[in-house]
Parts: C-alpha cells; structure tokens; sequence
C-alpha cells in the first residue's frame, strides 16, 4: 500500500510539473486543481449567515435570531421549505457558472461538491433524497449533460458520513421544452415553466425529504414548479441547493 501511494504520489507530481493546476475561474496557476486563485477566492460573494431562514437570502444586518425570514417568504410563502447557497450570482460568479454549464469546464465540480455540501449542512442532514432539476432530453442531448446532476452527484461525493441521503437523478423529468428563462420577468418566468415537469412514471416520494439541486436560482420559478410536483405526490419536505442565485441590490 505505500509503494502504491508513493507511486501515486510520485506521478502526481510528474503531472503538475507538466501541467500545473489552475485557477477554475481565471486560469492562473494555482498550488491545488479544480481551486480559485486568492484574488479570485476573495472576489466571490460567499453566502453565510446573517440569511433568510427560508430562502437563504443574505441580509445586509443581523436580524436576531436564527428563524428571521425576509419580506417575500413572508408575503408568499413557497412550495418549498428551505433554500441555501453558496455564492451570489454576480458579474464574478458568472464566470464559473457559465464555464459548467455551456463550456464543458467540470474540473472545478469536486470543489463545488464541497462548497455544496458546507452551504446545504443543515438541508442535507436527514434528506432521503438529492434530486437534479431535470433538462428536457433535447437540450441534454445537444448539452451531453445535466450540470445539476453532475452538481447533485459532487454533493454527494462530499458527503462525510455513510447511508446520506441517496442520488435519484431521474425522479423528475421534464415534459416539454422550455425557453430560456433569460431576460423574462418574474411573471413571466412563471408561466414559462408552468406544468414543464413531472414525477418519473412509477416513482414514489410520499413522506420523504428531497433536496432539490440547481446550479442557479434566479426568479426561483424553476424550482418552485419542481416543488410543487413532489409536494402533490407527497413529499414531506422539500428543500432547494444550488451553487449561486441572484440577489437584488436595489
């Protein structure tokens, strides 16, 4: 076994001296793969508490207490009981966003599998389930992959503990292709993806908890529609991880 983790060792040395690792987001030579440099490590708006008890949404204060919830979970309450996230979705984080979903880049999943997994402790402690937002089988196929499942399976690869809470990358399905929800309203994004998913034929989730895997939240539609979905077969609780999601400054 140590001739073994020597050699190991030894070849990964040979491959950093040939191709040192890089930053995921600017490319700059990093001390460890699949990591952020310091100046960019220290340009992302990582998400911590203070944060809305529901959504997750970072508060500029500390409210008092640990169940303070912002103005809009108050107003409409979602389908959905919780959402966390790592980082906020801003001219910095786009980089690594767009990199996964539209450029091929996963070396940098293990490390958001961390992230992910740190962000949503508290969600995925006692989960039954981690569910991807599915794609439609057209953009999969033109895409080759569903970066939420690959985000759902690097949380749960960074898992500590044994007999978590177990992959269903299949349980929803998307029943019809929607249009890219960019530049729509709230409303908007609503409507568009009304009715757009559904439970895998023959799949069960009454009394679970699912935690819901996205790589963006913007308006929130997406998986608020998801939710609804499992909420109607039964699911006992139902919780939303993404790796960033857009914060009004205004």
């Amino acid at each position: 076994m140590e001739g073994a983790a020597l050699v190991r060792r030894t070849a990964g040395a040979v491959l950093d001296l040939l191709l040192p690792p890089r930053c995921i987001l600017c490319g700059k030579t990093t001390e460890t793969a699949g990591t952020l440099c310091t100046p960019c490590w220290r340009g992302i708006a990582f998400i911590g508490p203070p944060c809305c008890a529901g959504c997750g949404l970072p508060f500029p204060y500390d409210p008092g207490g640990d169940d303070a919830r912002c103005g809009a979970c108050l107003a409409h309450p979602p389908s959905w009981d919780r959402a966390r996230s790592v980082m906020v979705y801003d001219d910095r984080s786009r980089g690594l966003i767009l990199a996964l979903k539209h450029a091929d880049r996963l070396h940098g999943v293990p490390s958001f599998g961390q992230w992910l997994a740190r962000a949503g402790a508290d969600l995925l402690d006692g989960a039954d389930l981690i569910v991807p937002v599915p794609l439609h089988w057209t953009r999969l196929w033109w895409r080759r992959y569903n970066q939420s499942a690959v985000l759902a399976h690097a949380v749960a690869a960074a898992l500590p503990r044994p007999g978590g809470p177990r992959i269903a990358p299949d349980l929803l399905v998307r029943r019809r292709r929607t249009p890219s929800q960019g530049h729509r309203t709230r409303t908007q994004r609503a409507e568009n993806v009304r009715g757009a998913f559904a439970l895998r034929p023959g799949a069960e989730v009454k009394g679970t908890r699912v935690v819901l895997v996205d790589d963006v939240m913007t308006s929130g539609a997406t998986v608020e529609e998801c939710a609804r979905v499992l909420r109607r077969a039964g699911a006992a609780g139902i919780d939303v991880l993404t790796l960033a999601r857009a914060v009004r400054t205004s």
